[in-house]
């Protein structure tokens, strides 16, 4: 009879070589990898992604509004105002 739970799965064991292979595929791949160097944001790209986002969030707030009827606009509305009315 078996002793605790058979939904269990059961661990693959693995041999020596098997383990020494895996090590060595990943001391491999981590030594194979170009080290890139890290990119410097400016004060520009910070200004161009917030506008990009500004665009972005104009947009999508409307075509979300067109998307939704009219009875679960109201139900969103409802919800937010008694979430601000709560604090």
């Amino acid at each position: 009879m078996q002793k605790g739970s058979s939904k269990r799965p059961k661990k693959k064991r693995e041999d020596e070589a098997q383990a020494a292979v895996r090590v060595i595929d990943t001391v491999a791949a981590k030594h194979e990898e170009p080290e890139e160097a890290p990119i410097e944001i400016t004060d520009d790209m910070r200004a161009a992604a917030a506008a990009f986002g500004r665009i972005g969030g104009k947009i999508g707030g409307v075509r979300r509004a067109e998307a939704l009827s009219p009875k679960k606009r109201s139900e969103i509305a409802k919800k937010a105002a008694t979430a601000r009315w709560k604090k």
